[in-house]
């Protein structure tokens, strides 16, 4: 769309978009813009309805910006199916980190039931910015009050050569190990994980304020082993 892309032109940042496209390395740097996120989610609730439709329409998109604000426009959908198919439709479009770690539909938390199946499948796609984005979800709302052991495996499950999968798969866990520490660690204990993985996890379960002193004491003596 011709208006949507000239009102990103005109919130792009020229000094924000050279400092941003080396953060996106897998994304060619003349289609970021340069767009700051508060900018665009702030675009994406000024749209209009027959404005987003259309918008949502069009895919694929020209430009990293867009799909930010594509992300964004389907995380304010407020109808669980509506924000399924969307998103269904979307993921295959997603080339990078940032597009896929800012998809998240808020209307997901309320249908968590019927989000699990969707995760697994997900999880199990073989495409790598789907495979993240599925591991993203059951890190978001499936490790405190609806978790359950079986969701460790899910991830420790993952198979990848992909970085991008691999970093979001030591997220997940170095989550688990501040939020689920009991089952969490097992996984570090017995090396349930591939190497690498396993060694990301426990940075940054280090790095992180929400493990204990006591629990980061016990991850190092592990990253010894």
């Amino acid at each position: 769309m011709v208006t949507v892309e000239r009102r990103l032109r005109e919130l792009a940042d020229p000094k924000y978009r050279s400092f941003h496209a080396k953060l996106i390395p897998t994304v060619a740097e003349d289609s970021v813009l340069g767009v700051r996120i508060p900018d665009i989610r702030r675009l994406a609730k000024e749209l209009d309805s027959g404005e987003r439709s259309e918008f949502l329409s069009e895919l694929p998109h020209r430009f990293y910006d867009e799909n930010v604000l594509h992300s964004a426009i389907l995380c304010n959908i407020r109808d669980f199916s509506e924000a399924l198919v969307e998103t269904e439709r979307f993921l295959p479009f997603i080339d990078n980190w940032a597009v896929c770690d800012t998809l998240s539909p808020k209307c997901f938390s309320k249908h968590k039931d019927e989000l699990l199946t969707h995760i697994r499948r997900w999880m199990k796609s073989g495409r790598t910015y789907t495979v993240r984005f599925g591991t993203g979800m059951l890190m978001r709302h499936f490790l405190d009050a609806d978790f359950k052991p079986e969701y460790l495996s899910w991830a420790a499950e993952t198979e990848s050569e992909e970085y991008y999968v691999n970093m979001m798969t030591a997220w997940f866990f170095a989550t688990a190990l501040a939020k689920q520490y009991g089952c969490a660690v097992r996984y570090i204990e017995e090396r349930s994980l591939p190497e690498t993985v396993r060694k990301m996890a426990i940075q940054k379960a280090l790095e992180s304020f929400r493990v204990s002193d006591e629990h980061k004491e016990h991850l190092r003596a592990l990253r010894q082993n």
